[in-house]
């Protein structure tokens, strides 16, 4: 999620199922790139692949996306919390 072509593949599968060349003229990306990225995304669980006659099509897997929000969820409000302490902490010995 870090890379900016990954998030903008799934951007780009957001509303539905798109084969790889689709997303790649889409996103002036080659096709070899957008399929890496893709691997990389179907092997974190956030897209997934079917195949229709020769096309492989790609979409976005909720689920995986939700288990990414629960993560960020869960991991903001300690660090956030320890960040506004040493703010405060901060801000008193100024």
């Amino acid at each position: 999620m870090a890379d900016g072509s990954r998030r903008a593949i799934l951007d780009a599968v957001r509303d539905g199922p798109h084969p790889v060349g689709e997303i790649a003229a889409r996103l002036a990306l080659s096709q070899q790139a957008v399929s890496h990225h893709l691997c990389v995304l179907r092997g974190a669980g956030l897209v997934s692949e079917r195949r229709e006659g020769t096309r492989h099509l790609f979409a976005v897997r909720t689920d995986g996306l939700a288990v990414v929000q629960d993560y960020l969820d869960g991991f903001w409000p300690r660090h956030l919390d320890a960040l506004k302490r040493a703010a405060e902490e901060a801000a008193r010995n100024a």
